[in-house]
């Protein structure tokens, strides 16, 4: 799950190595965290969240795969 946000998180912004990706496993629920430079972060949200509501999707439907809920966050 982090591999893959981090994939699609460097795709968008314009400096790439300054996004970091951490996991935070639960029992059944994995928090995944994500961090931009404050100048990409509107490139990762999207106009009216729906960048970051893609990605959560995906997300989703990837943990739904292996029997886990996953969150994700997008911090600054």
């Amino acid at each position: 799950m982090k591999s893959l946000i981090e994939q699609i998180a460097k795709a968008l912004v314009d400096h790439p190595e300054s996004v970091s990706v951490t996991e935070v496993e639960g029992e059944k629920t994995t928090v995944i965290e994500l961090r931009v430079e404050q100048t990409d972060l509107g490139k990762v949200i999207g106009k009216e969240g729906k960048t970051a509501r893609a990605m959560r999707t995906i997300l989703n439907a990837a943990g739904t795969k292996i029997g886990k809920r996953c969150v994700l966050e997008i911090l600054e």
